[in-house]
């Protein structure tokens, strides 16, 4: 069964907020800088008034706080919007007993494991995320507790099950045929109208964004490579059957020839892209589709592939994957590619995200625009810019400050001082 203690945290996280952790009505937060909207530089002395969980105004100088309300010192911080992370899988985490707790977990147990790792990657700044992957029950109960306030944790925006076809990544592998038969899901679909029934599906049952796996993954347990999975009418029926439901989609991508297929059938997004080149990249511009790199996945596995608990098929991708994804990430920059951040968290650990900002500026990206990259580029993906990304009067109070400043050491998103999610505090460094 999933950890105790994992059940523990998040049912103690809960009751913290339940008993008193949101501020007073109206909160008055005394900013010395401010990211208002990452891109165009700090905003310095500020008073930025919340009430009800939405930002009222932003405002040169110190203002003096009404009676009642409740003050916030922040004048010695560096304040931003709450982060995004665009590429989440929030109800598990890769280790070696990974394969087992198929067998041994429910949706339960996966949603409670969410609610813990929720929680912690609340108090490291994050305070949306987009969920790409996840047992449908699990991870849609879980989005719609911390939509009611039942449960602490980043908004969610979920694609629950990703689409994927027979034998492909995204299906289950590597057990014997009895087990995949009874472990197959709706999810699965072969021929375009098969795929459109699997999209209709997924929309039924409460998904945000839709998910497919149009190349093959590192993670899956089988050596069906890395290359384009669906065929071409395939990928035009989902998208087109998305599209005309009002969802967008987004594809888990390593090769080039699954890239370009996917882009030319209008695909909104490419998760991880590592196969990325000078043509991919026209296309990303053509058709206007976002990149979310996930680095840190590719970091991740890297380390992996003399694991002996990872199987042997996924060592061997990783060993070839995992290298490429920084030298990806510079060239789709350079190439002017609108990307947006993701971690593929779940495959490193929760509460980690903030590592891939350093790999952002490795690859070349200003301290400045991986930021933007996470607050205003993830709002407009994850279509949530009307409410999150930027401080700006109108929007869900999410906010986030560190001690020192990240323009000059990104890494200082990787300790974060200070997290308000829609008004609430839940972190303050004393």
């Amino acid at each position: 069964m999933t950890s105790m203690m994992t059940k523990l945290a998040a049912s103690a996280a809960l009751a913290t907020v339940m008993s008193g952790a949101a501020m007073a009505e109206t909160t008055l937060i005394h900013a010395g800088h401010v990211l208002a909207e990452p891109g165009e530089g700090y905003l310095t002395r500020q008073t930025i008034t919340v009430e009800d969980g939405e930002i009222i105004s932003i405002e040169a100088g110190y203002k003096r706080a009404p009676r009642g309300a409740e003050l916030i010192d922040l004048k010695e911080a560096y304040v931003l919007p709450g982060l995004i992370d665009s590429h989440v899988h929030i109800t598990g985490e890769n280790g070696p007993n990974e394969r087992i707790k198929a067998f041994e977990d429910t949706d339960v147990d996966a949603a409670f494991d969410g609610a813990g790792f929720a929680y912690k990657t609340l108090l490291t700044g994050f305070t949306t995320v987009q969920d790409v992957g996840a047992s449908n029950d699990a991870i849609f109960g879980l989005r719609d507790a911390i939509a009611k306030g039942n449960v602490p944790g980043p908004r969610i925006r979920a694609a629950g099950q990703a689409i994927s076809v027979t034998g492909g990544h995204g299906d289950i592998n590597g057990y014997s045929p009895a087990v995949m038969a009874m472990f197959t899901g709706k999810n699965i679909c072969n021929g375009a109208d098969d795929c459109r029934r699997a999209v209709r599906q997924q929309i039924k049952e409460g998904a945000d964004v839709i998910k497919i796996t149009a190349t093959g993954g590192v993670l899956s347990n089988t050596r069906a490579g890395l290359e384009q999975q669906f065929t071409d009418d395939e990928l035009v029926a989902i998208i087109e059957t998305a599209h005309s439901m009002g969802r967008k989609v987004t594809g888990h991508a390593h090769g080039k020839g699954g890239i370009v297929s996917a882009l030319k059938a209008g695909i909104d997004s490419i998760e991880h892209g590592t196969y990325t080149d000078d043509e991919t990249i026209a296309l990303f511009k053509e058709h206007d589709a976002v990149l979310v790199p996930t680095v840190l996945a590719g970091a991740t596995v890297t380390g992996w592939v003399n694991e002996p608990w990872l199987p042997a098929p996924s060592r061997e991708k990783a060993a070839v994957v995992g290298p490429l994804m920084l030298d990806m990430l510079r060239r789709a920059h350079e190439g002017g590619v609108t990307v947006a951040f993701g971690t593929d968290t779940g495959v490193s650990k929760h509460g980690d995200n903030a590592q891939e900002f350093a790999l952002m500026v490795e690859a070349g990206f200003t301290p400045e625009e991986a930021i933007r990259a996470a607050t205003v580029v993830a709002s407009e993906h994850v279509e949530m810019a009307d409410v999150i990304g930027t401080i700006t009067a109108g929007k869900h109070a999410d906010i986030i400050a560190v001690m020192g400043d990240p323009l000059q050491d990104i890494t200082e998103l990787q300790d974060v001082d200070f997290v308000m999610k829609g008004g609430t505090v839940y972190k303050q460094a004393q």
